[in-house]
This record gives C-alpha cells, structure tokens and sequence, in this order.
C-alpha cells in the first residue's frame, strides 16, 4: 500500500511569534531557538486556547523559511494510525506532535511514538510536543515512553486574562488591515467571553462583513452583523 503523507497543513499567518501573546518569560526564545536548529527538544503544557497550536505552528513556520523541512501533526487526527503518520514523517528537520492527549493510554499509538522518538533522536532531527497536562499527568500508558516526554524542556501556557485576549484582537486586526474600535473590542470580549478559537472565528466574519459594508468595526456594527449584545 502506498504510505500516505499527513494532511500538508499552509501555516497560518495569524500564528507566528510576532503575534503571541502572554508567553512565560523566555519562552518564545526557546521556541525560537528550536525552529533555527539551535535548541533542545520541547513540551509545550496548558489548557486548551492557551496558545500550545499556534506556537507549534510559529515553530514550523519560522523553520520552514529557514529552508528546514517541518511537519505538523495533530494527533487527533491521526488517533489508531499513528505509526504510518509518523513513518511518514521520518527525515523532517522539525516535527510538532500537537494534542499527545489524544492518543495517551492507546498502547499501540504510543509504541508508535516512543519509535519515532527513538528514530528522530538518532537521526538528529527536533521534536516539539503539545499537550494539556504535563507527562506524568497523562492517563496511565506506556512508562517509557512518559520517560522520554519527561526529558524534554517544559514550558507551561496559561490562559489569557482580559488584557491579554483585548491585545490578541489588536494583533490580529492589525494584521488584516481592520480597523476595529476600542469600545467594539470590550463588547466582543463581553460577548465572546474566553474562547479564543470563537474570538479568532468570528473575527474572520467580521473582516469579510467590514470589507463588503467598507466600515470600521464599531459598537453598533457589531450588533449588526452579530446580533445584539447578549449582556
């Protein structure tokens, strides 16, 4: 049977490290660090929408102009067939597994990955993993494999406070030319609440309503395009 590649993921530009927002100190130096070739082996930790993807795909990006050969992985995606993903991934200079949550306690999957550890090491190529819990706080699997997770440089995200997911908004409407009220950012925050990959998606449909109505995204803007403030 012929092996079939992952799905080739465009990274997106919203995800780089320009555009991160709240990162540990040092972390994004680290992350950097290993996109260039030049750092140790990651674990990125935290609750979801706590930035581990779009650090993950900074990663790939920032090494990919670099002319290194990267690979993103969910793992979710790939949940019961990981070994063939990850054959085909053998010879990468740089692979993000993203949601180890997904396959942990499935031994199969996690043979599979403790290999691809194992082959990655010797070949000198650099593994960045993403998780919601730290190893040891996977469901029970294979203890050689927690092992090797355990050896890699930790770095923990946590959730963005207000200040933070108004600066995310700034960034990013930035970056698509839209120009986006100040007093429009607090109500979409009040409204969306948490949930960047809602914010980040409805900021998508407000870029495309603002370009065909030719307006700044105002207050009353908002509740045209999104309803009425559900406060």
């Amino acid at each position: 049977m012929t092996r079939q590649l992952p799905l080739a993921l465009r990274y997106p530009p919203d995800q780089r490290f320009d555009s991160f927002v709240g990162a540990p100190a040092g972390a994004l130096d680290q992350v950097r660090a290993l996109a260039l070739g030049d750092g140790g082996w990651l674990y990125l930790s935290g609750a979801a929408g706590t930035g581990k993807t779009h650090l993950a795909l900074a990663a790939c990006a920032e090494a990919e102009a670099q002319g290194r050969r990267t690979a993103y992985l969910p793992l979710a995606a790939a949940a019961g067939r990981v070994g063939d993903a990850l054959e085909a991934l053998d010879g990468m200079a740089l692979v993000a597994l993203d949601g180890l949550e997904a396959i942990a306690g499935g031994r199969d999957d996690e043979i599979a990955l403790f290999d691809f550890h194992n082959r990655a090491r010797a070949a000198g190529s650099q593994v960045l993993y993403a998780a919601r819990a730290a190893p040891d706080a996977l469901p029970p699997g294979l203890p050689d494999l927690r092992s090797r997770l355990s050896q890699c440089v930790r770095i923990t995200l946590q959730p963005l406070d207000d200040d933070g997911r108004a600066e995310v908004l700034r960034l990013r409407a930035r970056r698509r030319g839209l120009q986006f009220d100040e007093a429009a950012i607090a109500w979409l925050l009040r409204r969306t609440g948490r949930d960047l990959v809602g914010l980040t998606a409805q900021l998508d449909a407000l870029d495309r309503a603002s370009l065909a109505a030719q307006r700044r995204v105002t207050v009353p803007f908002l509740r045209q395009v999104l309803g009425p403030d559900a406060a």
